[in-house]
């Protein structure tokens, strides 16, 4: 059974930095591309930041641009987004999900090609 599951949400002050982990069990997580989203409460859920299979290509939403990075560790099957200079409006459930486009890029603009999406971590930002 495919599986992601999230971890490494949150309190944190504004300013501050979080890691948020999605690891897969099941399958190779290499072998896909991997999407990070958000949905904040009352608002739709937005692409945050992908990296392709074999993890060539990453994107960011402008939001988070210069501020989170998304890498992998393959030796633990894992997706990681570090988050610094954390503000209120990153307030939000992340969730991941592996992309199933066999394709050598990355985009989180169509949500509708991401599979196994995790049951999510919270993130807080406030003072």
């Amino acid at each position: 059974q495919l599986q992601l599951v999230e971890s490494g949400g949150g309190l944190v002050q504004p300013g501050g930095s979080l890691r948020l982990s999605c690891t897969a069990s099941g399958f190779t997580l290499d072998y896909y591309g991997i999407g990070w989203f958000r949905q904040a409460p009352g608002k739709d859920r937005e692409g945050v930041s992908c990296i392709s299979r074999g993890g060539g290509t990453t994107r960011y939403a402008d939001s988070v641009k210069g501020r989170f990075t998304i890498s992998t560790d393959n030796a633990k099957n894992t997706v990681y987004l570090q988050m610094n200079s954390l503000k209120p409006e990153d307030t939000a459930v992340y969730y991941c999900a592996t992309d199933r486009r066999p394709v050598p890029w990355c985009s989180f603009s169509a949500q509708g090609a991401f599979d196994n999406w995790g049951q999510g971590t919270q993130v807080t930002v406030s003072s």
